[in-house]
């Protein structure tokens, strides 16, 4: 029997078997005013997907796409740790990244010059611990969106790969994500792949794009489903009209700048920009004129010309790369822009750098602190914890010599940052050999393509700088794609006008052993393997060139940290005896760093760091704490405190809350009649562990001492 919706509709769902579980598709339970509405359960987890088209089209010159990722703590069976703020608010940065990653397959594959406002929301409302649930609110949003009857050229469908003893396998439990050497995410509809993000452990090209090949493969049934559903519900075509630009206008534009572009354009990028803006102004100037306007009347048709005319600067791009093989400022397709980078430039600074390619250009600072300067990680999923390395993007509106209201960081930015901090976590020493907190911060100084490339370089040289011990230097390449038919065409290193005019946008960082994170972004409706393939390989050959430029500025990390960086010791502990350090209600702690001057942080795991800029301080903490968990060891002699006397013998305590006796006659080497005729109580003496029983029992001796 049928199960009718209040709002009169039949609930039922689909169901298909990805990678050994069932994913089912349901319709018409929840969400009954929107436009498309599908809840998605994989395992235990349950997410629903919502999307709302908009009634009418707006008035933009770009598509109005927005699409969210909703955690909802409840979901994991939690309270949000946060002291003062219970209830989610502003979307964490780990949302924000998912979102993006949702984002980013689905955008390509509307129309251009499609209008209408679109929202896509999907909303985690339970959450299975064994696994991530990214990909299944990507299938979600997807299936919303097959639902809504738009120009959407789906469905899409993702999985995210890793890599545990040699094997490929989705759906990681937290456990797997700790062994695997890959952290692969792949995106893409049923003939090609449209979105690729990894990071990883340096692993070879060869290994991504396997992966690559069998997400592809084993995401079908998840596109499958997708089909039917949409087939079962058959949801109205939408109306809508494309706004595109006018045909005639067009071909105006195209005359117009005919030969005025081509080689003799072909210039480094600051004079080639320049030269563009002014190609552009005489444009204006030319149309109005031929419209026989004054510039008033011709600003309410400026926005239709103005497209036209970078449409006409995109196609003489592609051609001088499909007929000529020559790139926008000359180059050939593989040959990178020209390098320069410094490091050690802010004296205060505990490290920096400034990396230049081109016209971009990424400065980075380095701050070191104590392992307590950790961001602490508050999300509805298990693997809450800290952040300790942390990398920051900021590219201010004058990077692009643009006027921008200032404000927080955005989506973007976000993404950047995350990326170059991907490229360098791998490589990065443990807090166990280098035990700081690491902010690195890359301040954009101008854009011309490829910042998030510029922030990885620019952010190695700065940790070196700062004397972090890498395993190994990283470098990143953003890569660019031309198609012309079934031909492609791959670009090492592309700047702002290839990465408009073209395909595909790629960015692969590595060490000479292998990738530790990329991310890759097709603007055609999803490409070959064996495209991305090209692209990967040759990647490796303008990685190892920019590396090979950082290495001769900076050959290897500092040996000895900047002399403003604080300075760390660090003890390994019984973690059983983390109490004796810390004391009731914090009291022994407290005193040790009052009296110290040391900051003292001390982890799950029974890790100590001991920090301060004095030396001396730091010496002083770190004893204190010696004493208060060290283990008595026989043979040792210490400095201890009679604290209880008998007639045969003396107790004394040696270390905190551990006492040992001396016998009467181990008190000295001759005959003693009374023990007192030796020591006293409170008396410090200089005692030697003669032996432990099995009880635990101290001997001591004071003979010879």
């Amino acid at each position: 029997m049928a199960i009718i919706n209040p709002s009169g509709k039949e609930i039922f769902s689909v169901t298909t078997e990805l990678c050994g579980r069932p994913l089912t598709l349901e319709v018409n339970r929840v969400g009954f005013r929107t436009t498309g509405s599908v809840l998605v359960r994989y395992g235990d987890t349950v997410v629903l997907g919502s999307a709302q088209v908009g009634s009418r089209p707006v008035q933009l010159d770009y598509f109005p796409l927005s699409i969210d990722y909703e955690e909802r703590f409840y979901a994991a069976g939690k309270i949000s740790g946060s002291r003062f703020i219970k209830r989610e608010g502003r979307p964490s940065d780990e949302a924000v990244l998912i979102g993006r990653l949702i984002d980013r397959p689905i955008r390509p594959l509307f129309p251009k010059g499609y209008r209408q406002e679109v929202q896509v929301v999907a909303t985690v409302l339970s959450m299975d611990p064994d696994f991530r649930p990214d990909v299944v609110a990507m299938i979600a949003a997807s299936s919303a969106l097959m639902l809504t009857g738009t120009p959407f050229d789906g469905p899409v469908a993702g999985l995210r790969v890793g890599r545990v003893n040699g094997e490929f396998k989705a759906f990681l439990t937290p456990e797997e994500r700790e062994q695997s050497d890959l952290d692969l995410v792949v995106a893409g509809i049923e003939s090609g792949i449209t979105m690729v993000e990894a990071g990883a452990r340096e692993v070879s090209e060869e290994v991504i794009v396997d992966a690559m090949v069998w997400a592809h493969q084993m995401m079908q049934p998840a596109i499958q489903v997708q089909r039917e559903l949409a087939a079962k519900v058959a949801p109205a075509a939408q109306e809508y009209e494309l706004v595109l630009p006018d045909e005639a206008i067009q071909q105006t534009a195209d005359a117009w700048v005919d030969g005025k572009l081509g080689e003799k354009i072909r210039r480094p990028y600051p004079e080639r920009n320049e030269m563009i803006s002014n190609i552009c102004a005489e444009f204006h100037e030319a149309m109005a004129k031929k419209l026989g306007i004054d510039e008033e009347e011709y600003s309410e048709v400026r926005n239709d010309y103005d497209e036209a005319f970078t449409l006409a600067l995109h196609k003489d791009v592609r051609r001088g790369i499909v007929e000529e093989g020559k790139r926008p400022d000359g180059r050939s397709l593989t040959e990178i822009r020209p390098l320069s980078s410094e490091v050690g430039l802010l004296p205060r600074a505990h490290g920096s750098s400034l990396f230049t390619r081109g016209v971009t250009q990424g400065m980075n600072i380095v701050t070191l602190a104590p392992l307590s300067y950790a961001q602490l990680v508050d999300t509805m999923e298990v693997n809450d914890g800290e952040r300790r390395y942390m990398h920051h993007y900021n590219a201010p509106g004058y990077t692009v010599g643009e006027v921008k209201r200032m404000g927080s960081p955005g989506r973007r930015e976000i993404g950047h940052g995350y990326l170059a901090e991907r490229a360098l976590t791998p490589v990065l020493p443990s807090e166990e050999d280098f035990p700081y907190a690491i902010r690195s911060v890359t301040e954009i100084m101008s854009q011309n393509g490829s910042t998030s490339m510029a922030a990885t370089c620019s952010s190695c040289l700065a940790l070196m700088d700062a004397g972090v011990p890498l395993s190994a230097p990283v470098s990143g390449i953003a890569m660019g794609l031309m198609m012309d038919g079934d031909t492609p065409y791959v670009l090492s290193d592309i700047a702002d006008a290839e990465d408009f005019a073209g395909d595909m946008d790629f960015k692969v960082t590595g060490t000479a052993k292998g990738i530790t994170a990329l991310q890759m972004d097709m603007k055609v409706h999803g490409l070959p393997v064996a495209v991305l393939r090209q692209a990967i390989e040759q990647s490796k050959a303008g990685r190892a060139f920019i590396l090979d430029h950082m290495l001769s500025i900076l050959p290897a990390p500092r040996e000895v940290l900047s002399p403003y960086a604080p300075r760390i010791e660090k003890l390994k502990i019984d973690p059983d005896k983390i109490g004796a350090v810390i004391g009731k209600g914090g009291e022994v702690i407290n005193k040790i760093t009052s009296e110290t001057g040391a900051e003292v942080d001390i982890k799950e795991d029974g890790l100590i760091t001991i920090a301060s800029p004095n030396g001396e301080s730091i010496e002083k903490a770190l004893n204190w704490i010696k004493s208060l968990v060290e283990e008595p060891e026989v043979g040792k002699i210490y400095e201890g405190t009679v604290v209880s006397i008998k007639d045969f013998g003396a107790f004394v305590n040696i270390l905190p809350g551990i006492d040992g006796m001396v016998h009467i006659s181990k008190l000295a080497d001759h005959r003693v009649a009374k023990v007192t005729d030796v020591v006293k109580e409170g008396q410090t003496v200089r005692v030697k562990i003669t032996g432990i029983d099995e009880r635990g029992k101290i001997n001591l001796t004071m003979i010879g001492l």
